[in-house]
Parts: C-alpha cells; structure tokens; sequence
C-alpha cells in the first residue's frame, strides 16, 4: 500500500532514517506504527529454535509494512529490518486509524492491499506444501511479481539474492541454485549476469 506522503505527514508522520541491518522494530514489539517505505529495502524476518532465518518478505520504496496488526492488540510476530540504508514515514498508530476513518477511500485501496497480500500468502502456502523446488520458486517469483505493473515475459527483475530466495521458500541454497538454471533451461526464467529475470 502506498498513501501519499503529503497526507502521511499532515496526520503526524515523521520520516526515520535507518543504517543498514538497523531494526525498525523486533519480534515481541508492541505495534505501535504504520511503515511506509519512501527510500531503501526492509526484510521482514525471524528465527527458529536453531536459529535458522525465515524471511516473510523483503519490501521496497513506495511499500508499508506492519498495517496489518494495527487493527489487533498483538505483538509483532517478526522483526523488520534494513537491508541497506533506508528511509520510512511512520505514522502514529492511532493516527493511521483516524486517517482511515476521515478517508473511506484509502481504507478501501488498504482492504484491497491486505486481500491480495492473504491471497498470495495461500497461495505460497500451497506452493511451499510442495516437495518440488521449483514449484515452490514459481509460487515466490508469480508473488513476487503481483505487486509491480510488469506482465511481460522475462521483464521482471528479482533483486533478491539466492540466500534470500533460499529463506523465503524454506531450501538450501544450493538446491535453489540447481531449481533456477533447471527453471532456465525450461524457459521459465531467464538468468543475465547473475540477475533472474521472471
């Protein structure tokens, strides 16, 4: 979701600047913002018992993050942190619902937001049930795609590393790698200087 930063500031956003690898908030927080994303890369991430990193989402300019537990008296589930210097309004909790309330429009494009991020994240669901490594790629990168405009074959530039991509989809790395020039020789995908393009 994208609100105009003008409308942000006039309800009493504030612009942070964050270092990279900086948090902006940590799992077991108290959720007490709206994050939007006006310069940089956040990782939305957490860690199991054995400290492996499960990576839910890696976001860039123009993205929020966070809105969808403004609604619920919880705790962030995860941590959101800066993959490289990074800038964010953030605007007041109660603000933001506020604003919403005086806007019926934004809450509808909000709705709308929130709709297709749950359909995409069932639709992972079922990729990631998948033994099947490139299934599960697939799901990531047609993911991945629905939030840019592209719909062109092979115009759609995955700026993740294979780490990432490995985290994101629960696989070792090494089997990503064997998955995507696999998904290459298919055709799926087309792989230019180390840069996937889907």
């Amino acid at each position: 979701m994208n609100i105009d930063e003008s409308l942000l500031y006039s309800w009493g956003g504030e612009t942070k600047i964050f270092k990279k690898g900086q948090m902006v908030f940590s799992e077991g927080d108290q959720v007490s913002y709206y994050f939007q994303i006006t310069e940089g890369k956040v990782k939305l991430n957490n860690y199991n018992e054995e400290g492996k990193e499960f990576i839910h989402n890696i976001l860039g300019k123009k993205q929020s993050f966070g809105d969808s537990l403004i609604f619920l008296d919880k705790l962030y589930p995860m941590n959101a942190v800066c993959l490289v210097p990074t800038e964010i309004i953030r605007l007041p909790k109660n603000n933001f619902i506020d604003l919403l309330e005086k806007h019926p429009d934004i809450s509808m494009e909000m709705n709308h937001c929130l709709s297709q991020r749950l359909y995409y994240k069932l639709v992972m669901m079922q990729n990631m049930a998948s033994l099947n490594p490139s299934i599960r790629l697939k799901g990531l990168l047609d993911y991945l795609r629905s939030f840019h405009d592209n719909d062109c074959e092979y115009c759609f530039p995955v700026e993740l590393t294979r780490q990432q991509i490995a985290n994101l989809v629960g696989l070792r790395v090494e089997t990503v790698i064997r998955a995507l020039k696999k998904m290459e020789k298919e055709g799926k995908i087309k792989i230019e200087n180390r840069k996937i393009l889907y």
